[in-house]
């Protein structure tokens, strides 16, 4: 779990760094989409990201259904006793929120630009920044539906980042906080990258 989610962290990290792209330069953003088009790198890099989502998945269940099965019949009143954070308690169904969100989102832009270029599927988009800004122009529903997932995932990687770090051996009184802290801050970063591109061009599609 440690492994994989530090795996996917580096990635959200990267997206949202290509995300932000668009707001400055939309030829920028086209370019870095035609360099992540149907070659056998980035498709290489589509299996290896998604098989690092299919094993944080399995492993995210398997520990979830252990946890259930170590607490027994009290395991509603050893979660009420127990001191822990709300996000922790909720890891498995903010996972499931974020699996949502990641299908709405595959299904928004990867299936219209990799996959329909990768199958030679007619109607596949090479330019990324037209079909981004027309959507979240256009449909403010989406943006607040982007926004809301960007709150899971929030809260889901609060809990992931320094309990990741928790397993790997940080875990002292010292380091215990400063990582808390420090996790809280990084993912705050990350999604606050990655809700500008929809609430901004929401927002100008309103005064332009």
């Amino acid at each position: 779990m440690s492994i994989s989610g530090c795996f996917l962290i580096l990635f959200l990290l990267f997206h949202m760094v290509m995300n932000l792209t668009l707001v400055f330069s939309t030829d920028v953003y086209d370019w870095i989409c035609e360099i992540l088009g149907a070659n056998w790198y980035a498709i290489v890099g589509t299996l290896v990201l998604a098989g690092g989502f299919v094993i944080h998945i399995v492993y995210g269940t398997w520990l979830t259904l252990q946890n259930q099965k170590a607490r027994g019949v009290d395991k509603y009143a050893s979660g009420n006793q127990t001191k822990t954070e709300w996000s922790a308690k909720n890891m498995y169904v903010l996972g499931l929120i974020v699996l949502l969100g990641i299908i709405i989102h595959l299904w928004n832009f990867w299936y219209n630009m990799q996959f329909k270029e990768l199958f030679h599927i007619e109607g596949a988009i090479s330019k990324g920044s037209g079909l981004v800004i027309g959507l979240f122009s256009n449909y403010p529903l989406y943006s607040l539906i982007y926004v809301l997932w960007l709150a899971a995932i929030w809260f889901h990687l609060t809990h992931g980042i320094w309990s990741a770090f928790q397993t790997i051996g940080f875990n002292n009184k010292v380091w215990f906080p400063r990582l808390k802290c420090i996790s809280n801050i990084v993912t705050t970063l990350i999604m606050l990258g990655f809700a500008v591109v929809p609430v901004y061009f929401t927002i100008k599609s309103f005064f332009c």
